[in-house]
């Protein structure tokens, strides 16, 4: 009998033989794969190395590198602040990760497993919110629940306080905003997750008796586990990065987090303190690869969860019979806080000369002088431009580079699985450590790309990439290569065969992935805000400037044109993702 130490060394040293072959197939790899471990680490090795030696060096004010300290690693750990701001970054991840998963996951499984009215119509009402930027989204709140917001107004009224009654700028603050911010993303990732199981789990244990929603506690949410515990690892993960919510709303109440601290750094600095800002990223970079490492851990187990096989799958909806109303109503009731109640806070501020709160005498003021403001603006039409290049020049970019990583890497060419390795490797950057680390980078070269829109696209392109592999491997994946096989016996080259075989087959999850990349990168601040200059400005950074310049009604304006645009953008993909066949899940 085999004990567990044994059989610890066993897999030890079946993973070091593993490890080994690979290494030794870098010897023999092709040289396209050779020119895309090369491309990759192009783009991966100087921002790492330049992060690390900037923890570690001191630094001229040309920007160049002294000498050898651990002085910065030693003024954090040192500073009572650093673990303060640190249980700031974990209560803050931990209850957005707790909102987002609650809400995220009621709505997917009204959507997917109940016959619920108007539940199909939460899929393109969670794609338009992705085009919102995190900014905006976050301003909306706080116009809402700020002092002077509807809900200050109205519990003031209801309790005769003169004060108000509730802070937004708090920790609270920061976890139901960031929370609700997520909560589109959480439906249609786990949408995926509900729409697989099995439903004669489901049947059989109302059979037996049980109720809905005893049902739901007991089958539903334990089968779909898995995708839970992966999405509360990648919301708490986010989360703990996040930087835009932290700097709106943390920072007023006085609550830092990490990743506004590294900020602080290089902007309330002067000079920049580089070595600061290096070290507090590190240590932000350390914790997140940390908690991927423990994901990794906990998916190894997945395979006990499995219900979908090939004979007698039913991924049919429960019918709730006359609760299917009371379900109805708590999708409508999450659309109006999650989208409703931001989008039209928004869309009146916009129409004031100056925003004093939600009042009738308020009415009497409405004009359309902002949008007259903001269409007269160069720099307006600019950010625009700038937004739309950089969204698709990103996605352009990714989608193509990842489909053939992905094919490469599933069809297990030499050296190809290092490409997977690499291409999922900017997960450990947070978005804000990612700025920090370009920035370096191009201040250090010769030619002048920093502040440049070409700067802000590369960076965009790198922090990206997994999603695109992601997307791409499972494409390639559901592909067999009996196709490949057929076109090589035909006479075909490999290249021939990726372009007209493997191409077409998978470009639903490319179109797909396309969308996807590009609403995230138009709508993400972290990373662009350290780069941009006075000609790259994009959307997310200009509304993030006018916050912070107290135009409120500009910012409003400016808001609305841009999410009218994405609108218009996510509703023609919704509509072509249901004429084709494409998975919007």
């Amino acid at each position: 009998m085999t004990t567990a130490p044994e059989a610890w060394d066993g897999a030890a040293v079946a993973s070091r033989r593993m490890w080994w072959r690979r290494v030794r197939e870098l010897a023999h790899i092709s040289p396209i794969v050779a020119v895309l471990i090369g491309l990759l680490l192009v783009f991966l090795l100087p921002p790492t190395i330049y992060l690390i030696k900037a923890s570690l060096y001191t630094t001229k004010p040309n920007g160049t590198f002294d000498q050898f300290t651990l002085r910065y690693y030693a003024e954090l750990f040192g500073n009572p602040r650093f673990f303060q701001n640190l249980w700031n970054s974990c209560v803050y991840a931990v209850g957005s990760a707790a909102v987002a998963l609650s809400l995220g996951t009621l709505q997917a499984w009204i959507v997917e497993r109940t016959n619920t009215p108007l539940r199909h119509y939460v899929f393109l009402i969670s794609i338009i919110s992705l085009g919102i930027p995190s900014v905006l989204y976050t301003v909306s709140f706080l116009l809402i629940l700020g002092k002077a917001g509807p809900v200050n107004q109205l519990l003031m009224w209801l309790a005769d306080s003169p004060v108000p009654v509730i802070n937004v700028y708090s920790m609270w603050g920061m976890i139901v905003v960031e929370g609700i911010d997520f909560v589109p993303l959480t439906f249609l990732m786990l949408s995926a997750v509900f729409h697989s199981n099995d439903a004669s789990f489901e049947e059989a244990s109302m059979m037996s008796g049980a109720g809905i929603v005893e049902t739901f506690r007991r089958i539903t949410l334990k089968l779909a586990t898995p995708g839970l515990l992966a999405l509360l690892i990648l919301i708490f993960v986010r989360a703990f990065e996040s930087f835009e919510t932290p700097a709106l709303v943390g920072r007023p109440g006085r609550i830092n987090v990490l990743s506004t601290d590294i900020f602080e750094s290089l902007r309330n600095s002067i000079p920049p303190n580089y070595g600061q800002a290096g070290a507090f990223s590190m240590v932000l970079m350390a914790i997140v690869i940390g908690l991927l490492a423990w994901y990794n851990r906990l998916s190894r187990d997945a395979a006990k969860y499995q219900t979908i096989t090939g004979k007698g799958f039913r991924p049919r909806a429960m019918d709730l019979g006359k609760w299917r109303f009371l379900t109805a109503g708590l999708l409508i009731l999450m659309f109006i806080v999650i989208i409703g109640l931001p989008v039209g806070i928004v869309i009146y501020a916009s129409l004031l000369p100056y925003y004093g709160g939600v009042t009738l005498a308020s009415l009497k003021l409405l004009t359309l002088s902002n949008y007259e403001q903001v269409f007269a603006s160069g720099s307006f039409k600019d950010a625009i431009g700038n937004t739309l290049i950089l969204g698709a020049a990103t996605a352009s970019l990714v989608c193509p580079l990842t489909a053939i990583c992905a094919w490469l890497s599933a069809r297990r060419y030499r050296g190809a699985w290092m490409l997977d390795q690499l291409a999922t490797m900017p997960l450990v950057f947070p978005a804000i450590v990612m700025g920090v680390a370009f920035l370096y980078v191009f201040l250090q070269l010769p030619f002048g790309l920093y502040g440049s829109l070409l700067s802000v696209i590369l960076v965009s392109m790198v922090r990206y990439l997994p999603y695109g592999m992601r997307s791409s491997y499972a494409g390639v994946l559901q592909l067999h290569r009996e196709l490949e096989e057929a076109s090589g016996i035909s006479g075909a080259r490999q290249a021939t065969t990726f372009l007209r075989i493997v191409l077409p087959l998978i470009a639903p999850s490319l179109i797909t992935c396309w969308l996807f990349v590009f609403l995230l990168s138009v709508k993400a601040v972290a990373a662009q805000i350290l780069l941009v200059g006075p000609r790259s400005q994009v959307i997310a950074v200009t509304l993030f400037d006018l916050w912070n310049n107290g135009q409120v009604t500009e910012l409003a304006a400016t808001g609305v044109t841009w999410m009218a645009l994405m609108t218009v953008v996510s509703t023609i993909f919704y509509l072509i993702a249901r004429r084709y066949g494409l998975s919007i899940r």
